[in-house]
């Protein structure tokens, strides 16, 4: 399965993870509230693990099944 995901980050700004998963800014902050989207603060900037994001994917395929 291929993403939308630049291959050399290790972790995501917002706005990448909307683009690679097509959801609206406040979706995403949803899914990290709701802790169904790991994330983590540097500062005041909030990034979001790579791995996370596949895990996310992966889960939303299993639910389906």
């Amino acid at each position: 399965m291929t993403t939308a995901m630049p291959p050399s980050h290790e972790a995501l700004k917002v706005p990448e993870v909307m683009s690679a998963l097509r959801l609206s800014r406040s979706k995403v902050y949803d899914l990290i509230r709701s802790k169904q989207l790991e994330s983590f603060t540097s500062g005041r900037a909030r990034r979001i693990p790579v791995d996370a994001v596949r895990q996310y994917m992966r889960n939303r395929i299993e639910e389906t099944d």
